[in-house]
């Protein structure tokens, strides 16, 4: 695999910062020690400007190249989990109740390998901006440094991220035009009746009963309201009523989570679940509240960025190690709102067998990062190149 070779070089050092980030994860926008973490290791190599404070914790450096052009953004996530680490490794989270389960820590180690290579060589025309972002898990971070102004501000033209993917095998990149990863949307009801004894039901009103027609009903959009060819998900992962087992309670509730990939389906949705909780409610002589609450977008790949991108995935890791069309993904990122902002592709990268994302026994595997570093480095040179081309690998 043709990593690139200073990159290579770096392969201990980087398994080092990776290492100190995992047995010091921190979550949502309290990511200072993290962030700070980044700033020094950026300093040390020699990056042009630091910008700390976006999005409270997040950060975005420059690096200048060799002669005017574009700027093009490049994206880590900083932040971890809430969650009880079960490892059992020397580098495990030292913070109870805290763990890199999901890859940021590779994530950032990865975009600052790249960086120490391109500040090295500046085998580059224009900027890169390396961006540095706090709650992905939670919080929405990638919006926020949106909506701060990161991509007017620093002149960003086109944006990447990169995200590893136990599910697939080492060293293997996964891409695809359109859309990469699904919106995801919360529904929260809550349905009031009258409370009394399990015995006399007749003279209650039971919100169990409701929630749970309710509930069946959700479940019809996908089979007669969506178009068969279409791809989505909704499931109901909270049902809550009820004290003990002879009171008929006051009030049930339930929440689902709903995955799409299109707007449209997205409104249908929505508005087909308005229909649904006050049709029911009033059948069954009920009070219900909905909220409905819009969440991340789909991450819609851009199609001559996705096709860039995973050409250069070819050039470092084979032309049978990349799938330019792999299959739509039902989680969320957000990332998404960069991909609104300006052109760009997100990415997967494969770490190959082992525990998945969000599993309490997960951790990034250290092989991969110089791969995922060569992979951002290169493709800043192809996409902005010296004017007369050579430099150094």
């Amino acid at each position: 695999m043709p990593v690139l070779n200073r990159i290579a070089g770096y392969a201990a050092e980087m398994t080092g910062w990776r290492r100190h980030l995992h047995q010091h994860p921190e979550l949502g926008y309290d990511c200072h020690e993290t962030a700070a973490f980044i700033a020094a290791r950026l300093a040390e190599f020699g990056v042009d400007e630091i910008h700390p404070g976006i999005a409270k914790t997040g950060l975005v450096a420059i690096l200048n190249g060799q002669g005017p052009g574009g700027t093009i953004g490049l994206r880590a996530d900083m932040d971890a989990l809430p969650m009880v680490e079960v490892t059992g490794l020397p580098h495990a989270s030292t913070i109870p109740g805290r763990m890199h389960a999901c890859g940021h820590d590779g994530h950032v180690t990865m975009l600052l390998g790249a960086a120490k290579y391109l500040a090295e060589t500046r085998n580059f025309s224009g900027r890169v901006a390396l961006i540095f972002q706090p709650a992905e898990e939670d919080g929405g971070g990638g919006e926020v440094m949106v909506r701060e102004g990161i991509m007017d501000r620093f002149g960003i033209d086109q944006v990447y991220g990169l995200h590893n993917e136990p599910a697939i095998a080492f060293g293997m990149f996964h891409s695809t035009p359109g859309a990469l990863a699904a919106a995801v949307d919360t529904l929260h009801v809550t349905v009031r009746g009258q409370g009394g004894h399990g015995a006399t039901p007749h003279v209650c009103v039971d919100p169990i009963v409701a929630a749970l027609a309710m509930i069946a009903a959700v479940q019809t959009i996908l089979s007669r309201n969506l178009d068969a060819a279409a791809q989505a998900v909704i499931s109901v992962t909270q049902v809550n009523a009820g004290s003990a087992s002879n009171i008929i309670p006051e009030a049930a509730s339930f929440v689902a989570t709903i995955r799409s990939f299109d707007g449209a389906v997205q409104a249908m949705f929505k508005r087909r679940l308005s229909e649904i909780v006050e049709g029911t409610a009033l059948a069954y002589g009920v009070q219900a509240e909905m909220v409905y609450e819009a969440g991340y977008p789909a991450t819609v790949n851009h199609a001559a960025n996705a096709a860039f991108a995973t050409d250069i995935a070819r050039e470092i890791a084979g032309p049978d190690a990349v799938n330019d069309d792999c299959p739509r993904k039902m989680w969320s990122e957000d990332f998404s709102y960069m991909l609104q902002a300006r052109p760009g592709a997100f990415l997967l990268l494969g770490q190959g067998a082992g525990p998945g994302l969000h599993n309490p026994g997960y951790d990034f595997n250290d092989e991969v990062a110089p791969v995922g570093a060569s992979f951002f480095a290169r493709l800043v040179e192809r996409a902005q190149p010296l004017a007369l081309g050579g430099g150094k690998d």
